[in-house]
């Protein structure tokens, strides 16, 4: 029997793979809450500018996370399989297309920073302080593409305590920076948004260099110029098979979600401000789940494309269930939060009213968003079914979330909380919709193909 029919051997390899990137998870969380409790305690403007224009990395993030995460599923099948030739040739895929999407979004912050923090709001201040963030802050989304393919690299290849070393280390980093230079310690000028800005720029910096170093020591990373323009054949085309419902998927979730963002920041300052400090708990409880779902990803393709499909089929299951105990735990601790964190802010009265219900719907929201994560984005992804997410988002998000949400908010004039209610329809009610799917084990499939 294969490795995943042990229990002792599954439990093993899930702490080993989930508690690394469960703390990346975290560690990357901190720095938006770095970022929103130093901002914060400087004004309530200048927090909420910095989260507005943070979203442009969000939705760069979102095509990054398709590229990465369609060599991360074809990564792990082959890793499984024992061939390292193919996955050196899909780490320059990964890098020859994640390269082109951090120029033009770097582009885009530097040429139109004006123009991008107007989608999220019409507040002139906001619109300022924005955009000057933007403009520092454009020159790390230039280092991120290149380092991110390394680190995806890095997990499935059975590296990921470094690949959560260099994460964590670039996030320290970044903390560090970001109390240096926005409040002026140790001689520095004190630089608020802009301080915010230029620490996040050096910590991709920091980050990069040590991805760097973890090439010089591990062959499969080395980068060859001439290969990033190499045809690679079906390996392409298998590649693109599972990018471009990634993309899809990724592009209706990230611009879902930044619909959400400006739908409630135009709703006012008040309304911004709640839900950026939302989204910073939302975030660092999530870490869980971000581990759960990516360990499930590496598990079941190792499985899958070492050839023990009912063993991959095993794992899967399994992963599912701890989903839902994860889901309920993470609820509770959102509850347990909530108290915590109205003490931490410096908020107006409103703002903190707002607050305090927001945390209450997002409660719910985790158990959706729990399990969605560990059984679409690891499960099913990892055995290639990742079409699921894009026709699922289609219908819950946009079909439904985003309406209700933009009705509520421009026409009806609803509460901030109820278009935050809203918001959170979408991980909850596609529920049951994941739960028939995932029994229809489409999801369980060998990827590879023989060289």
């Amino acid at each position: 029997m294969g490795k995943g029919g042990d229990p002792a051997d599954f439990r093993h390899r899930l702490t080993s793979l989930a508690l690394p990137i469960a703390f990346q998870s975290l560690m990357l969380a901190s720095v938006a809450a770095a970022d929103a409790l130093m901002l914060g305690s400087i004004g309530q403007n200048e927090m909420t500018a910095v989260s507005l224009a943070t979203q442009i990395q969000f939705i760069q993030n979102m095509f990054l996370f398709s590229v990465t995460g369609a060599g991360g599923i074809l990564g792990a099948q082959y890793y499984g399989k024992g061939d390292r030739s193919a996955l050196s040739s899909l780490y320059h895929l990964m890098l020859r297309f994640s390269l082109l999407l951090s120029l033009i979004f770097f582009l885009a912050c530097e040429l139109v920073p004006h123009a991008l923090m107007g989608i999220f709001t019409h507040d002139e201040d906001l619109i300022q302080s924005g955009a000057l963030y933007l403009r520092i802050a454009g020159f790390s989304y230039l280092l991120t593409g290149f380092s991110q393919c390394g680190l995806t690299l890095m997990k499935v290849s059975d590296h990921v305590r470094e690949s959560a070393w260099i994460s964590s280390s670039a996030v320290v980093l970044n903390i560090l920076f970001n109390a240096l230079l926005i409040f002026g310690f140790l001689g520095l000028p004190r630089m608020g948004v802009e301080g915010a800005a230029l620490a996040t720029t050096l910590a991709r910096l920091a980050e990069l260099i040590l991805c760097l170093l973890m090439i010089r020591k591990e062959p499969l990373l080395r980068v060859y110029l001439r290969r990033l323009a190499e045809k690679t054949g079906m390996l392409l085309r298998d590649f693109a098979a599972q990018c471009l419902p990634l993309m899809g998927g990724s592009l209706l979730w990230g611009v879902g979600f930044t619909a959400y963002t400006a739908f409630l920041g135009h709703m006012g300052a008040d309304a911004a401000a709640a839900n950026s400090v939302a989204a910073v708990v939302r975030d660092l409880v999530c870490c869980a789940c971000n581990g759960i779902g990516s360990a499930a990803g590496i598990m079941v393709g190792n499985e899958l494309g070492a050839g023990r499909l009912e063993e991959g089929k095993l794992v899967g299951i399994r992963l599912k269930r701890i989903s839902w105990v994860v889901g309920i735990l993470s609820m509770l601790l959102v509850l347990l939060l909530t108290p915590l964190t109205l003490r931490m802010v410096s908020l107006t009265g409103q703002a903190r009213e707002y607050l305090r219900w927001m945390m209450v719907i997002m409660a719910v929201y985790m158990v959706g968003r729990c399990v969605n994560t560990v059984c679409i984005n690891g499960v099913l992804d990892g055995g290639g079914d990742t079409v699921f997410d894009m026709y699922s988002l289609a219908v819950s998000m946009w079909g439904v979330a985003i309406p209700l949400a933009f009705l509520g908010a421009f026409v009806f004039q609803w509460s901030p909380l109820a278009v935050y209610a809203c918001t959170c329809v979408d991980e909850v009610g596609k529920l049951p919709w994941v739960m028939i799917r995932f029994r229809k084990y489409r999801w369980v499939r060998n990827l590879t193909r023989n060289n």
